[in-house]
């Protein structure tokens, strides 16, 4: 999958965890990058735009 163009942001959940951080890139028509901040080089999870919403909507309720 191409995600040349994806901009990538760090979740607002992220912060202050000493550097263990998640970006999210969700600019690309159809799909949502999930990676590691630390290993911007390494994989990539996606998700279809209504998997990811369904994941953080169950992710907020925990």
């Amino acid at each position: 999958m191409d995600l040349t163009g994806a901009v990538w942001r760090k979740s607002t959940r992220s912060s202050g965890n000493s550097g263990d951080c998640v970006e999210v890139a969700d600019n690309l028509p159809g799909v949502v990058g999930v990676r590691d901040s630390k290993d911007r080089q390494g994989p990539v999870l996606t998700f279809s735009p209504a998997g990811w919403a369904a994941f953080v909507e169950f992710a907020k309720r925990r």
